[in-house]
Protein backbone atom coordinates (compact mmCIF):
# COMPACT_ATOMS: atom_id res chain seq x y z
CA UNK A 1 0.00 0.00 0.00
CA UNK A 2 0.86 3.67 -0.86
CA UNK A 3 2.65 6.04 1.87
CA UNK A 4 -0.89 7.76 2.72
CA UNK A 5 -1.34 10.44 4.74
CA UNK A 6 -4.36 8.56 6.72
CA UNK A 7 -1.81 5.55 7.46
CA UNK A 8 -0.12 7.04 10.89
CA UNK A 9 -3.72 7.83 12.21
CA UNK A 10 -4.27 4.15 12.49
CA UNK A 11 -4.69 2.61 15.78
CA UNK A 12 -1.18 0.56 16.50
CA UNK A 13 -4.00 -2.61 16.75
CA UNK A 14 -5.15 -1.87 13.01
CA UNK A 15 -2.70 -2.64 9.94
CA UNK A 16 -3.55 -0.72 6.75
CA UNK A 17 -2.90 -4.49 5.06
CA UNK A 18 -5.19 -7.16 6.32
CA UNK A 19 -5.30 -11.09 5.23
CA UNK A 20 -8.40 -11.80 4.09
CA UNK A 21 -9.85 -15.56 4.20
CA UNK A 22 -10.50 -17.80 1.15
CA UNK A 23 -14.18 -17.61 2.10
CA UNK A 24 -17.96 -17.66 0.92
CA UNK A 25 -20.35 -16.05 3.37
CA UNK A 26 -21.77 -18.73 4.29
CA UNK A 27 -18.20 -20.27 5.81
CA UNK A 28 -18.97 -17.73 8.32
CA UNK A 29 -21.94 -19.29 9.64
CA UNK A 30 -20.17 -22.64 8.69
CA UNK A 31 -17.42 -22.28 10.92
CA UNK A 32 -18.84 -20.20 13.87
CA UNK A 33 -21.56 -23.20 14.03
CA UNK A 34 -18.78 -25.69 14.53
CA UNK A 35 -16.90 -23.60 17.15
CA UNK A 36 -20.36 -22.08 18.71
CA UNK A 37 -22.86 -24.14 18.49
CA UNK A 38 -24.57 -23.42 21.59
CA UNK A 39 -24.25 -19.67 21.58
CA UNK A 40 -27.03 -17.58 21.12
CA UNK A 41 -27.17 -16.68 17.04
CA UNK A 42 -30.66 -14.68 16.94
CA UNK A 43 -32.87 -13.18 19.60
CA UNK A 44 -35.93 -11.94 18.55
CA UNK A 45 -38.42 -10.68 21.07
CA UNK A 46 -37.82 -13.60 23.59
CA UNK A 47 -37.55 -15.82 21.04
CA UNK A 48 -33.63 -17.83 20.69
CA UNK A 49 -31.80 -19.49 18.04
CA UNK A 50 -28.52 -20.77 18.95
CA UNK A 51 -26.04 -21.17 15.98
CA UNK A 52 -26.47 -25.08 15.49
CA UNK A 53 -30.43 -24.12 15.29
CA UNK A 54 -29.79 -21.42 12.92
CA UNK A 55 -27.33 -23.50 10.49
CA UNK A 56 -29.95 -26.25 10.63
CA UNK A 57 -32.63 -24.41 9.32
CA UNK A 58 -30.25 -23.07 6.53
CA UNK A 59 -29.86 -26.27 5.01
CA UNK A 60 -33.72 -27.15 5.32
CA UNK A 61 -34.01 -23.80 3.46
CA UNK A 62 -31.37 -25.38 1.42
CA UNK A 63 -32.09 -28.89 0.69
CA UNK A 64 -35.60 -27.51 -0.43
CA UNK A 65 -34.23 -25.18 -2.97
CA UNK A 66 -32.30 -27.46 -4.57
CA UNK A 67 -35.73 -30.07 -4.86
CA UNK A 68 -37.10 -27.23 -6.21
CA UNK A 69 -33.88 -27.65 -8.85
CA UNK A 70 -32.39 -24.00 -7.72
CA UNK A 71 -28.49 -24.28 -8.94
CA UNK A 72 -25.63 -22.07 -8.99
CA UNK A 73 -26.14 -18.80 -9.76
CA UNK A 74 -30.12 -18.99 -9.95
CA UNK A 75 -31.60 -15.93 -8.58
CA UNK A 76 -34.03 -16.27 -5.15
CA UNK A 77 -35.62 -13.18 -3.60
CA UNK A 78 -35.96 -11.74 -0.36
CA UNK A 79 -38.83 -9.76 0.70
CA UNK A 80 -38.62 -9.59 4.72
CA UNK A 81 -38.10 -7.47 7.56
CA UNK A 82 -35.87 -7.83 9.94
CA UNK A 83 -36.75 -11.76 11.36
CA UNK A 84 -35.23 -14.91 11.99
CA UNK A 85 -36.97 -16.22 8.46
CA UNK A 86 -35.10 -13.58 6.95
CA UNK A 87 -31.61 -14.84 8.14
CA UNK A 88 -31.62 -18.32 7.31
CA UNK A 89 -33.43 -18.02 3.97
CA UNK A 90 -30.24 -15.79 3.24
CA UNK A 91 -27.99 -18.51 4.13
CA UNK A 92 -29.90 -21.16 2.91
CA UNK A 93 -30.10 -19.59 -0.37
CA UNK A 94 -26.55 -19.13 -0.85
CA UNK A 95 -25.63 -22.69 0.51
CA UNK A 96 -27.83 -23.97 -2.10
CA UNK A 97 -25.73 -22.22 -5.08
CA UNK A 98 -27.92 -19.28 -5.34
CA UNK A 99 -27.93 -15.38 -5.97
CA UNK A 100 -29.71 -13.31 -2.73
CA UNK A 101 -32.21 -10.80 -4.28
CA UNK A 102 -32.44 -8.31 -1.59
CA UNK A 103 -36.21 -6.52 -2.01
CA UNK A 104 -37.30 -4.06 0.01
CA UNK A 105 -40.99 -5.81 1.91
CA UNK A 106 -42.32 -2.00 1.03
CA UNK A 107 -41.86 -1.55 -2.54
CA UNK A 108 -45.22 -1.18 -4.52
CA UNK A 109 -46.05 -3.40 -7.94
CA UNK A 110 -44.39 -1.11 -10.12
CA UNK A 111 -41.09 -1.39 -8.16
CA UNK A 112 -41.54 -4.66 -7.91
CA UNK A 113 -42.45 -5.81 -11.64
CA UNK A 114 -38.97 -4.24 -12.66
CA UNK A 115 -36.89 -5.55 -9.61
CA UNK A 116 -38.15 -9.17 -10.41
CA UNK A 117 -37.73 -8.81 -14.21
CA UNK A 118 -34.65 -7.60 -14.05
CA UNK A 119 -33.00 -9.78 -11.60
CA UNK A 120 -34.89 -12.78 -13.01
CA UNK A 121 -35.73 -14.31 -9.66
CA UNK A 122 -38.52 -17.19 -9.75
CA UNK A 123 -38.70 -17.72 -6.41
CA UNK A 124 -39.44 -15.18 -3.27
CA UNK A 125 -39.74 -15.64 0.34
CA UNK A 126 -42.20 -13.12 1.64
CA UNK A 127 -44.00 -11.57 4.24
CA UNK A 128 -47.30 -12.41 4.20
CA UNK A 129 -48.49 -8.85 4.35
CA UNK A 130 -46.76 -7.90 1.35
CA UNK A 131 -48.17 -10.60 -0.90
CA UNK A 132 -51.28 -9.63 -2.35
CA UNK A 133 -48.43 -7.33 -4.03
CA UNK A 134 -46.26 -9.66 -5.18
CA UNK A 135 -48.96 -11.96 -6.44
CA UNK A 136 -50.28 -8.79 -8.71
CA UNK A 137 -46.86 -9.17 -10.69
CA UNK A 138 -46.84 -12.97 -10.27
CA UNK A 139 -47.43 -13.65 -13.96
CA UNK A 140 -46.24 -10.38 -15.46
CA UNK A 141 -42.40 -10.99 -14.01
CA UNK A 142 -42.70 -15.30 -14.67
CA UNK A 143 -42.78 -16.14 -10.48
CA UNK A 144 -42.80 -19.98 -9.97
CA UNK A 145 -42.51 -20.09 -6.67
CA UNK A 146 -43.70 -17.74 -3.67
CA UNK A 147 -43.05 -19.24 0.31
CA UNK A 148 -45.18 -16.44 2.96
CA UNK A 149 -44.10 -16.58 6.30
CA UNK A 150 -45.87 -14.09 8.88
CA UNK A 151 -44.21 -12.05 12.08
CA UNK A 152 -45.44 -14.73 14.53
CA UNK A 153 -43.62 -17.02 12.90
CA UNK A 154 -40.61 -16.27 14.66
CA UNK A 155 -41.86 -14.98 18.12
CA UNK A 156 -41.99 -17.61 21.19
CA UNK A 157 -45.15 -19.57 21.40
CA UNK A 158 -47.05 -17.19 23.77
CA UNK A 159 -46.43 -14.12 22.06
CA UNK A 160 -47.16 -16.09 18.91
CA UNK A 161 -50.83 -16.70 20.20
CA UNK A 162 -51.36 -13.19 21.27
CA UNK A 163 -50.07 -11.49 18.47
CA UNK A 164 -53.53 -11.22 16.78
CA UNK A 165 -55.16 -10.09 19.70
CA UNK A 166 -52.13 -7.35 20.26
CA UNK A 167 -52.87 -6.31 16.44
CA UNK A 168 -56.39 -5.96 16.35
CA UNK A 169 -56.05 -3.77 20.02
CA UNK A 170 -53.22 -1.92 18.10
CA UNK A 171 -55.33 -1.75 14.88
CA UNK A 172 -51.86 -3.26 13.26
CA UNK A 173 -52.44 -4.49 10.06
CA UNK A 174 -53.10 -8.03 9.38
CA UNK A 175 -53.68 -10.43 6.57
CA UNK A 176 -56.51 -13.51 6.41
CA UNK A 177 -54.87 -15.32 3.06
CA UNK A 178 -56.54 -18.59 2.11
CA UNK A 179 -53.92 -20.89 1.44
CA UNK A 180 -55.82 -23.88 -0.32
CA UNK A 181 -56.84 -21.39 -2.72
CA UNK A 182 -53.75 -19.87 -3.43
CA UNK A 183 -50.44 -21.05 -5.72
CA UNK A 184 -48.19 -20.40 -2.74
CA UNK A 185 -46.97 -22.33 0.68
CA UNK A 186 -45.55 -21.47 3.58
CA UNK A 187 -42.21 -21.10 4.55
CA UNK A 188 -42.86 -23.81 7.20
CA UNK A 189 -44.27 -26.06 5.24
CA UNK A 190 -41.67 -25.84 2.72
CA UNK A 191 -39.04 -26.47 5.91
CA UNK A 192 -40.98 -29.10 7.15
CA UNK A 193 -40.74 -30.98 3.75
CA UNK A 194 -37.28 -30.68 3.23
CA UNK A 195 -33.99 -32.35 4.56
CA UNK A 196 -31.46 -30.94 7.37
CA UNK A 197 -28.44 -32.53 6.04
CA UNK A 198 -25.24 -30.35 5.66
CA UNK A 199 -25.14 -28.68 2.06
CA UNK A 200 -21.63 -27.95 0.74
CA UNK A 201 -21.94 -24.17 -0.92
CA UNK A 202 -20.72 -24.04 -4.62
CA UNK A 203 -19.84 -21.28 -4.70
CA UNK A 204 -16.26 -19.35 -5.50
CA UNK A 205 -15.47 -17.01 -3.69
CA UNK A 206 -15.35 -14.26 -6.77
CA UNK A 207 -18.88 -15.28 -7.45
CA UNK A 208 -21.43 -13.37 -6.70
CA UNK A 209 -23.66 -13.60 -3.48
CA UNK A 210 -26.16 -10.96 -3.78
CA UNK A 211 -28.00 -8.44 -6.18
CA UNK A 212 -28.34 -5.26 -4.24
CA UNK A 213 -30.79 -3.06 -5.77
CA UNK A 214 -29.78 1.21 -5.46
CA UNK A 215 -32.48 3.36 -3.63
CA UNK A 216 -33.44 4.50 -7.74
CA UNK A 217 -32.76 8.26 -6.84
CA UNK A 218 -31.20 8.77 -10.16
CA UNK A 219 -33.23 6.79 -12.36
CA UNK A 220 -33.86 3.03 -12.37
CA UNK A 221 -32.80 0.98 -9.55
CA UNK A 222 -29.86 -0.77 -10.34
CA UNK A 223 -28.54 -4.54 -9.46
CA UNK A 224 -25.20 -4.28 -7.48
CA UNK A 225 -22.90 -7.04 -7.95
CA UNK A 226 -21.76 -7.87 -4.79
CA UNK A 227 -19.58 -10.99 -4.46
CA UNK A 228 -18.48 -13.43 -1.97
CA UNK A 229 -14.94 -12.09 -1.58
CA UNK A 230 -16.29 -8.23 -1.78
CA UNK A 231 -18.38 -8.90 1.28
CA UNK A 232 -16.06 -10.80 3.27
CA UNK A 233 -13.20 -8.54 2.57
CA UNK A 234 -15.81 -5.51 4.28
CA UNK A 235 -16.49 -7.87 7.23
CA UNK A 236 -12.93 -8.58 8.01
CA UNK A 237 -12.46 -4.74 7.56
CA UNK A 238 -15.35 -4.10 10.31
CA UNK A 239 -13.99 -6.89 12.28
CA UNK A 240 -10.27 -4.97 12.73
CA UNK A 241 -11.67 -1.83 12.83
CA UNK A 242 -13.78 -2.96 15.68
CA UNK A 243 -10.64 -4.71 17.71
CA UNK A 244 -11.91 -4.08 20.95
CA UNK A 245 -14.82 -7.02 20.95
CA UNK A 246 -14.59 -10.34 21.87
CA UNK A 247 -15.81 -13.05 19.10
CA UNK A 248 -18.20 -14.89 20.80
CA UNK A 249 -18.72 -11.90 23.73
CA UNK A 250 -20.75 -9.25 21.44
CA UNK A 251 -24.43 -8.51 21.06
CA UNK A 252 -25.91 -7.01 17.72
CA UNK A 253 -28.71 -4.88 17.73
CA UNK A 254 -29.97 -4.86 14.09
CA UNK A 255 -32.68 -1.43 14.12
CA UNK A 256 -31.65 -1.30 10.34
CA UNK A 257 -33.01 -3.09 8.01
CA UNK A 258 -31.10 -6.44 6.99
CA UNK A 259 -32.13 -6.22 3.21
CA UNK A 260 -30.03 -2.65 3.02
CA UNK A 261 -26.33 -3.57 2.70
CA UNK A 262 -25.72 -1.75 6.06
CA UNK A 263 -27.65 -3.72 7.95
CA UNK A 264 -26.77 -6.95 5.90
CA UNK A 265 -23.05 -6.46 6.51
CA UNK A 266 -22.40 -4.76 9.08
CA UNK A 267 -25.20 -6.01 11.75
CA UNK A 268 -26.35 -9.83 9.99
CA UNK A 269 -22.68 -10.90 8.66
CA UNK A 270 -20.59 -9.31 11.39
CA UNK A 271 -22.59 -11.19 13.83
CA UNK A 272 -22.45 -14.58 12.43
CA UNK A 273 -18.45 -13.98 11.70
CA UNK A 274 -17.79 -12.26 14.96
CA UNK A 275 -20.06 -15.47 16.70
CA UNK A 276 -22.26 -12.36 17.91
CA UNK A 277 -25.72 -12.68 19.01
CA UNK A 278 -28.02 -10.70 16.78
CA UNK A 279 -31.02 -8.95 18.09
CA UNK A 280 -33.61 -8.18 15.71
CA UNK A 281 -36.17 -5.66 15.55
CA UNK A 282 -38.46 -5.51 12.70
CA UNK A 283 -39.23 -1.95 12.40
CA UNK A 284 -38.06 1.12 13.96
CA UNK A 285 -40.20 2.00 17.11
CA UNK A 286 -38.22 4.31 19.38
CA UNK A 287 -40.28 2.57 22.86
CA UNK A 288 -39.33 -1.24 22.03
CA UNK A 289 -35.74 -0.21 21.00
CA UNK A 290 -35.61 1.63 24.32
CA UNK A 291 -36.81 -1.84 25.95
CA UNK A 292 -34.46 -3.82 23.90
CA UNK A 293 -31.35 -2.00 24.78
CA UNK A 294 -32.48 -2.72 28.57
CA UNK A 295 -32.88 -6.21 28.57
CA UNK A 296 -30.61 -7.21 25.75
CA UNK A 297 -27.67 -5.04 26.45
CA UNK A 298 -25.72 -4.86 23.08
CA UNK A 299 -22.51 -3.85 22.48
CA UNK A 300 -22.90 -2.46 18.93
CA UNK A 301 -25.36 -0.91 17.39
CA UNK A 302 -24.39 0.09 14.01
CA UNK A 303 -27.55 2.56 12.88
CA UNK A 304 -28.57 5.76 10.97
CA UNK A 305 -28.48 9.33 12.60
CA UNK A 306 -32.25 9.07 13.27
CA UNK A 307 -32.35 6.28 15.58
CA UNK A 308 -29.30 7.74 17.80
CA UNK A 309 -31.99 11.18 17.81
CA UNK A 310 -34.77 8.78 18.78
CA UNK A 311 -32.87 7.87 21.64
CA UNK A 312 -31.12 11.27 22.59
CA UNK A 313 -34.78 12.71 22.84
CA UNK A 314 -36.96 9.90 24.14
CA UNK A 315 -38.57 10.82 27.34
CA UNK A 316 -37.33 8.06 29.36
CA UNK A 317 -33.78 8.53 28.09
CA UNK A 318 -32.48 9.34 31.29
CA UNK A 319 -34.04 6.19 33.30
CA UNK A 320 -32.79 3.67 30.83
CA UNK A 321 -29.18 1.87 31.40
CA UNK A 322 -27.38 2.70 28.22
CA UNK A 323 -24.11 1.63 29.55
CA UNK A 324 -23.59 -1.58 27.43
CA UNK A 325 -23.02 -0.11 23.72
CA UNK A 326 -19.43 0.00 23.26
CA UNK A 327 -19.86 1.83 20.09
CA UNK A 328 -21.89 2.75 17.18
CA UNK A 329 -21.05 3.11 13.39
CA UNK A 330 -23.61 5.85 11.92
CA UNK A 331 -24.12 5.81 8.30
CA UNK A 332 -26.61 6.63 6.09
CA UNK A 333 -26.83 10.45 6.48
CA UNK A 334 -24.60 12.93 7.79
CA UNK A 335 -24.02 12.76 11.58
CA UNK A 336 -25.19 15.96 13.09
CA UNK A 337 -22.35 16.92 15.79
CA UNK A 338 -24.66 17.62 18.33
CA UNK A 339 -25.78 14.17 18.02
CA UNK A 340 -22.91 12.80 18.29
CA UNK A 341 -21.84 14.14 21.32
CA UNK A 342 -24.95 13.59 23.55
CA UNK A 343 -25.16 10.52 22.37
CA UNK A 344 -21.71 9.51 23.77
CA UNK A 345 -22.35 11.31 26.84
CA UNK A 346 -25.48 9.36 27.72
CA UNK A 347 -23.94 6.12 26.92
CA UNK A 348 -20.43 6.19 27.95
CA UNK A 349 -19.46 4.86 24.49
CA UNK A 350 -18.76 5.86 20.94
CA UNK A 351 -20.26 7.59 18.13
CA UNK A 352 -18.20 7.66 15.06
CA UNK A 353 -19.43 8.66 11.50
CA UNK A 354 -18.86 5.90 8.80
CA UNK A 355 -19.27 6.31 4.88
CA UNK A 356 -20.23 3.74 2.29
CA UNK A 357 -22.62 2.89 -0.79
CA UNK A 358 -24.09 -0.08 -1.72
CA UNK A 359 -21.38 -0.40 -4.73
CA UNK A 360 -18.58 -0.55 -1.59
CA UNK A 361 -20.29 -3.34 0.61
CA UNK A 362 -20.76 -0.72 1.97
CA UNK A 363 -18.01 0.98 3.91
CA UNK A 364 -15.28 3.11 2.22
CA UNK A 365 -14.35 5.65 5.26
CA UNK A 366 -14.75 5.43 8.90
CA UNK A 367 -13.63 7.03 12.17
CA UNK A 368 -11.41 5.46 14.13
CA UNK A 369 -13.56 4.19 17.16
CA UNK A 370 -10.40 4.50 19.79
CA UNK A 371 -8.20 6.79 17.89
CA UNK A 372 -8.57 9.97 16.12
CA UNK A 373 -12.22 11.01 15.49
CA UNK A 374 -12.48 14.38 13.48
CA UNK A 375 -16.43 16.03 14.01
CA UNK A 376 -18.14 16.35 10.54
CA UNK A 377 -15.48 14.04 8.84
CA UNK A 378 -16.69 10.69 7.61
CA UNK A 379 -12.98 9.73 8.85
CA UNK A 380 -9.96 7.81 6.94
CA UNK A 381 -10.20 5.01 4.05
CA UNK A 382 -10.07 1.54 5.52
CA UNK A 383 -7.31 -1.54 5.70
CA UNK A 384 -6.58 -2.09 1.85
CA UNK A 385 -8.80 0.33 0.66
CA UNK A 386 -8.23 4.08 -1.69
CA UNK A 387 -9.71 6.88 -1.77
CA UNK A 388 -8.92 10.43 -3.35
CA UNK A 389 -11.12 13.18 -4.29
CA UNK A 390 -10.96 14.57 -8.02
CA UNK A 391 -12.32 17.28 -10.38
CA UNK A 392 -14.36 16.77 -13.52
CA UNK A 393 -11.76 15.11 -15.68
CA UNK A 394 -10.62 12.76 -13.03
CA UNK A 395 -7.68 13.98 -12.13
CA UNK A 396 -6.79 14.51 -8.11
CA UNK A 397 -7.33 17.85 -6.93
CA UNK A 398 -5.40 19.08 -3.78
CA UNK A 399 -6.09 18.54 0.04
CA UNK A 400 -8.69 21.13 0.75
CA UNK A 401 -10.35 21.49 -2.52
CA UNK A 402 -13.58 20.19 -3.49
CA UNK A 403 -14.12 17.35 -5.96
CA UNK A 404 -15.74 14.39 -6.17
CA UNK A 405 -14.61 11.39 -3.60
CA UNK A 406 -13.75 7.99 -5.66
CA UNK A 407 -12.43 5.08 -4.23
CA UNK A 408 -10.66 1.62 -4.91
CA UNK A 409 -10.26 -1.51 -2.93
CA UNK A 410 -11.20 -5.66 -2.22
CA UNK A 411 -14.77 -4.45 -1.49
CA UNK A 412 -15.87 -2.83 -4.33
CA UNK A 413 -18.83 -4.18 -6.11
CA UNK A 414 -18.05 -6.34 -9.62
CA UNK A 415 -20.57 -3.67 -11.40
CA UNK A 416 -24.37 -3.64 -12.01
CA UNK A 417 -25.96 -6.50 -13.21
CA UNK A 418 -26.82 -6.69 -17.10
CA UNK A 419 -25.67 -2.63 -17.04
CA UNK A 420 -22.43 -2.46 -18.76
CA UNK A 421 -22.44 1.06 -20.20
CA UNK A 422 -24.09 1.93 -16.69
CA UNK A 423 -21.15 0.08 -14.77
CA UNK A 424 -18.53 2.16 -16.89
CA UNK A 425 -19.93 5.26 -15.85
CA UNK A 426 -19.39 4.25 -12.27
CA UNK A 427 -16.21 1.87 -12.70
CA UNK A 428 -13.26 3.57 -14.07
CA UNK A 429 -9.83 1.27 -13.64
CA UNK A 430 -11.38 -0.39 -10.61
CA UNK A 431 -11.95 3.20 -9.29
CA UNK A 432 -15.73 3.88 -7.71
CA UNK A 433 -16.92 7.58 -8.49
CA UNK A 434 -19.09 8.22 -6.08
CA UNK A 435 -21.44 10.57 -6.55
CA UNK A 436 -20.62 12.81 -3.57
CA UNK A 437 -18.92 15.77 -3.60
CA UNK A 438 -16.04 16.46 -1.12
CA UNK A 439 -12.61 17.20 0.55
CA UNK A 440 -9.68 15.69 1.83
CA UNK A 441 -7.50 17.12 4.40
CA UNK A 442 -3.74 17.48 5.21
CA UNK A 443 -4.17 14.37 7.81
CA UNK A 444 -6.20 12.31 5.11
CA UNK A 445 -9.21 12.16 6.60
CA UNK A 446 -12.54 12.70 4.46
CA UNK A 447 -15.77 14.88 4.23
CA UNK A 448 -18.66 14.68 2.68
CA UNK A 449 -20.06 17.93 1.49
CA UNK A 450 -23.22 16.87 -0.22
CA UNK A 451 -24.33 14.39 -3.06
CA UNK A 452 -23.07 16.28 -6.69
CA UNK A 453 -27.04 16.23 -7.56
CA UNK A 454 -28.01 17.94 -4.54
CA UNK A 455 -25.79 20.96 -4.84
CA UNK A 456 -28.04 24.17 -4.93
CA UNK A 457 -27.06 27.08 -6.89
CA UNK A 458 -28.81 30.17 -6.26
CA UNK A 459 -28.11 33.41 -7.55
CA UNK A 460 -24.22 31.93 -8.98
CA UNK A 461 -23.51 30.50 -5.49
CA UNK A 462 -23.04 26.91 -4.71
CA UNK A 463 -24.61 25.83 -1.96
CA UNK A 464 -24.50 22.89 0.17
CA UNK A 465 -27.29 21.82 1.88
CA UNK A 466 -25.34 20.10 5.02
CA UNK A 467 -24.08 23.49 5.65
CA UNK A 468 -27.42 24.86 6.18
CA UNK A 469 -28.23 21.29 8.36
CA UNK A 470 -25.60 21.41 10.75
CA UNK A 471 -26.50 24.86 11.71
CA UNK A 472 -29.92 24.32 12.44
CA UNK A 473 -28.98 20.83 14.05
CA UNK A 474 -27.62 22.80 16.80
CA UNK A 475 -30.82 25.16 17.32
CA UNK A 476 -32.08 23.49 20.54
CA UNK A 477 -35.70 23.45 19.12
CA UNK A 478 -34.59 21.44 15.94
CA UNK A 479 -35.66 18.00 16.28
CA UNK A 480 -34.77 17.02 12.49
CA UNK A 481 -34.07 18.81 9.58
CA UNK A 482 -33.86 18.56 5.76
CA UNK A 483 -32.91 21.94 2.93
CA UNK A 484 -33.19 21.63 -0.47
CA UNK A 485 -33.32 23.60 -3.26
CA UNK A 486 -36.79 24.79 -4.66
CA UNK A 487 -37.40 27.02 -7.93
CA UNK A 488 -36.89 30.31 -7.96
CA UNK A 489 -37.37 32.96 -10.59
CA UNK A 490 -34.99 35.70 -9.69
CA UNK A 491 -32.06 33.31 -7.89
CA UNK A 492 -32.94 29.82 -10.02
CA UNK A 493 -33.01 28.15 -6.59
CA UNK A 494 -33.63 28.99 -3.40
CA UNK A 495 -32.89 27.20 -0.26
CA UNK A 496 -35.80 25.78 1.50
CA UNK A 497 -35.53 24.13 5.45
CA UNK A 498 -38.35 21.33 6.04
CA UNK A 499 -38.27 21.39 10.11
CA UNK A 500 -39.74 18.69 12.58
CA UNK A 501 -39.63 20.56 15.97
CA UNK A 502 -39.25 18.81 19.70
CA UNK A 503 -41.98 18.13 21.55
CA UNK A 504 -43.41 20.69 23.45
CA UNK A 505 -41.52 23.28 22.05
CA UNK A 506 -42.38 26.58 19.44
CA UNK A 507 -40.66 29.04 17.18
CA UNK A 508 -41.30 31.48 14.39
CA UNK A 509 -39.70 31.07 11.29
CA UNK A 510 -38.31 34.69 11.79
CA UNK A 511 -36.26 34.13 14.99
CA UNK A 512 -35.05 30.76 12.74
CA UNK A 513 -34.22 33.09 10.19
CA UNK A 514 -32.35 35.87 12.37
CA UNK A 515 -30.44 32.68 14.03
CA UNK A 516 -29.33 31.85 10.15
CA UNK A 517 -28.11 34.79 9.50
CA UNK A 518 -26.02 35.02 12.55
CA UNK A 519 -24.28 31.59 11.45
CA UNK A 520 -24.44 31.43 8.19
CA UNK A 521 -23.15 33.82 4.50
CA UNK A 522 -26.34 35.53 3.22
CA UNK A 523 -26.74 33.48 0.25
CA UNK A 524 -26.78 29.96 2.61
CA UNK A 525 -29.75 31.26 4.97
CA UNK A 526 -33.40 29.55 4.24
CA UNK A 527 -35.75 31.84 2.22
CA UNK A 528 -38.33 29.44 3.05
CA UNK A 529 -39.18 27.28 6.59
CA UNK A 530 -41.78 24.62 6.33
CA UNK A 531 -42.87 23.54 10.03
CA UNK A 532 -43.83 19.23 9.77
CA UNK A 533 -44.66 17.31 12.38
CA UNK A 534 -42.44 14.47 10.52
CA UNK A 535 -40.24 13.95 7.82
CA UNK A 536 -40.45 11.19 4.93
CA UNK A 537 -37.78 8.25 5.79
CA UNK A 538 -37.01 5.44 4.49
CA UNK A 539 -36.68 2.05 6.49
CA UNK A 540 -33.28 2.21 7.34
CA UNK A 541 -33.57 6.01 9.08
CA UNK A 542 -32.56 7.93 6.32
CA UNK A 543 -34.60 11.11 5.75
CA UNK A 544 -36.07 11.05 2.19
CA UNK A 545 -34.97 14.48 0.34
CA UNK A 546 -35.91 12.82 -2.84
CA UNK A 547 -39.90 12.59 -1.92
CA UNK A 548 -39.65 16.45 -0.78
CA UNK A 549 -38.42 16.91 -3.96
CA UNK A 550 -40.63 14.87 -5.84
CA UNK A 551 -43.67 17.05 -3.87
CA UNK A 552 -42.04 20.60 -5.02
CA UNK A 553 -42.48 18.87 -8.78
CA UNK A 554 -46.01 18.01 -8.55
CA UNK A 555 -46.78 22.13 -6.70
CA UNK A 556 -45.33 23.30 -9.87
CA UNK A 557 -46.93 20.95 -12.25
Amino acid sequence: MPNNPWNKFYPTEIQPHLDYPDYRISDYLKLTAEQFPNHKAIHFFGKELTFQELITRSYQVANGLKDLGVKKGDRVAIMLPNTPQFVYCYFGILFAGGIVVQTNPLYVERELEHHFSDSGAKIVFCLDLVYPRVKAVKEKVGLEHIFTTSIPDGLPPLKKMLYPLVQKIKKGPTVDIDYSKEPIQTLHQFMENAKSTPVEDPNNPEDVAVLQYTGGTTGTPKGVMLTHKNLVANVTQCQAWAYKTERGEETVLAVVPLFHVYGMTICMLFAAAHAAKLVLIPKFDIDVMMKTIKTQRPTFFPGAPTLYQGIINHPKVTETDLSSIKFCISGSAPLPLTTQAKFEELTGGKLVEGYGLSESSPVICGNPVWGKSVNGSIGIPWPDTECKVVNPEGEEVKSGELGEIIGKGPQIMKGYWNKPEETAVTLKDGWLYTGDMGYMDENGYFYVVDRKKDLIIAGGYNIYPRDVEEVLYEHPVVKEVIVLGVPDEYRGETVKAYIVKKEGFTISEEALDQYCRSKLAAYKVPRIYEFRDELPKSMVGKILRRKLKEEEEEKLA
